[in-house]
């Protein structure tokens, strides 16, 4: 979801009446992901409405958390000091488009709500100008919130599946519909190639000015600039739907055949059964906690809470793969990573990582994370998805030491190496969070395969001793037990043990 203020059609008569109403709405749009935009576009009239829908729902979820719980309306002079919530919600005018700027038209279901600057105070009632900066701070996690809103709208009425797809390697992947073919992205996604193409000339004016090549923040904002260059203007042939419909699936068959387009619901379907097969929807509070803050402290270093509340509703979204969350329960799991792991820093609401839960008595442990932090071999969310699976790791490594009652074995962590597909970023900027994000893993993922072969080797060879046990008192039966010649004082059992049949705890 993208959001942009709309600024005045007629120039202030002062400067100082400028910045006192700068801009009159605010335009939040909202996007589903790609292959949302091809099911829509090329399967039948049913599954149209029905993507319409979720894509409404989810829009209206995410607009009224939005204004219960980020809308601020400010008053008084010196920059709007004082700020409340908004009294009867805010006024919004919603406009849904169908296609791309692209020079052939692709399809791309979209919203347009603009939100009206105007709102009313709730101590007198009377009406003041909206705060931009808390809609622009919590953008992000508006977004992350509508995409888990959708997930959730399609997976319950179509039972599709979904599963992350990498666009970048190294980045943040991105949620997609399992089962529809990754080739009529690209058909679809022709404005991204678009940019792609002019990045390079604005990057090598950039290298040419700077001496250097751009870091993080300036790689968006050359991104930003490709995208306004190449954007081409209106169309201004208007065509109904039921027209671009028809338009779009000709296009498409004859790029990848009818049988691709034709069977876009069948291996939806089956994609998604095999999706549920082996993905077990369960969301573990603590864990996330953990992952949540490995990923943010790695990205940014200092954060604020909203950054945690975006990363929660990620982690939402990629463990639930579109299965219905409980209300509530992405502001449960950045409460646990405030509380356990993070600690203030500076002044402000800022805050960073503070790992000493994990790691209470071993100072040279607590330093696990900070080559990952500071390598420069690989990308960053790269290097967070392994920070977060060591912390996972020692996590799953103390539960299993409490419930045997050991000292918790620790496990390396590797740094990964510099790879050719990943090229060396020369400046790793820390507020710009628009990353892709892989699943990745390095020793981590093998120490934990190892564990979990060792753990079922273990309880197979239990089951085949007890079924050689039962098998040999069915055969013999069990053998007279000799009385003891004193009895033996009273003592607790430890829970889970039994004897071994034909022996006595006592004393012949």
């Amino acid at each position: 979801m993208l959001g942009r203020p709309i600024e005045h059609n007629r120039s202030p008569k002062t400067d100082k009446a400028k910045e006192r109403t700068p801009w009159l709405a605010f335009d939040l749009t909202f996007r589903p992901p790609p292959t949302a935009h091809v099911a829509w576009a090329l399967m039948d009239d049913r599954h149209r409405r029905v993507l319409e829908l979720c894509d409404a729902i989810a829009r209206d979820k995410t607009l009224a958390w939005t204004e219960e719980s980020v809308a601020e309306i400010r008053w008084k002079a010196g920059g709007g000091k004082q700020r409340a919530r908004v009294k009867d919600g805010l006024v919004v005018a919603v406009f849904r488009h169908y296609e791309s700027r692209a020079t052939e038209s692709r399809p791309l279901l979209h919203t347009h709500a603009v939100v009206s600057i105007r709102a009313r105070r709730p101590h007198d009632g009377k009406w003041g100008n909206l705060s931009a900066d808390s809609l622009m701070t919590h953008i992000v996690a508006a977004d992350t919130l509508y995409t888990l809103y959708f997930m959730e709208e399609v997976s319950a009425r179509l039972g599709w599946a979904w599963e992350p797809r990498e666009v970048t390697p190294g980045r943040r992947p991105v949620m997609e519909i399992a089962g529809i073919d990754r080739r009529l992205i690209g058909w679809q996604s022709t404005r991204r190639q678009q940019i792609e193409d002019a990045l390079p000339v604005l990057t090598a004016k950039y290298e040419e000015k700077h001496g250097h090549a751009p870091g993080e923040r300036a790689a968006y904002a050359l991104a930003c600039q490709a995208a306004d260059q190449t954007r081409p203007p209106k169309r201004t042939e208007l065509l109904s739907l039921t027209e671009l419909r028809t338009r779009w699936r000709t296009s498409a068959i004859r790029a990848y055949g009818a049988d691709v387009v034709d069977r876009l619901t069948e291996r939806a379907r089956a994609a998604a059964a095999a999706v549920w097969a082996r993905v077990r929807p369960v969301v573990d509070i603590a864990l996330a906690a953990v992952d949540v803050v490995a990923v943010v402290y790695v990205m940014r270093g200092a954060f604020a809470r909203h950054h945690l509340l975006a990363e929660a509703r990620r982690h939402l979204s990629y463990v639930l793969r579109g299965r219905p969350h409980q209300p509530g329960l992405d502001e449960r799991i950045v409460q646990a990573a405030i509380d356990d792991h993070t600690r203030p820093v500076g002044r402000g609401r800022r805050m960073t990582a503070d790992l000493r839960a994990l790691y209470p008595s071993d100072t040279e442990d607590q330093a696990v994370l900070r080559p990952l932090t500071r390598s420069r071999t690989a990308a960053p969310y790269e290097r967070a998805r392994i920070a977060a699976g060591a912390l996972a790791v020692r996590v799953r490594a103390a539960r299993r030491a409490e419930r045997l009652g050991s000292r918790p074995r620790l496990y390396p962590v590797a740094v990964p190496a510099a790879s050719t597909s990943h090229p060396r970023p020369l400046r790793d900027g820390r507020k710009d969070g628009r990353l892709l994000e892989p699943e990745t893993g390095v020793d981590v993922d093998t120490v934990e395969q190892t564990r979990q072969t060792l753990e079922a080797a273990a309880a197979q060879m239990a089951a085949t001793l007890q079924d050689s046990r039962r098998a040999r008192e069915a055969a013999h039966g069990l053998r007279p037990q000799p009385a003891p010649a004193a009895v033996p004082p009273p003592h607790a059992q430890q829970p889970g043990t039994q004897h071994t049949p034909g022996r006595t705890t006592g004393v012949t």
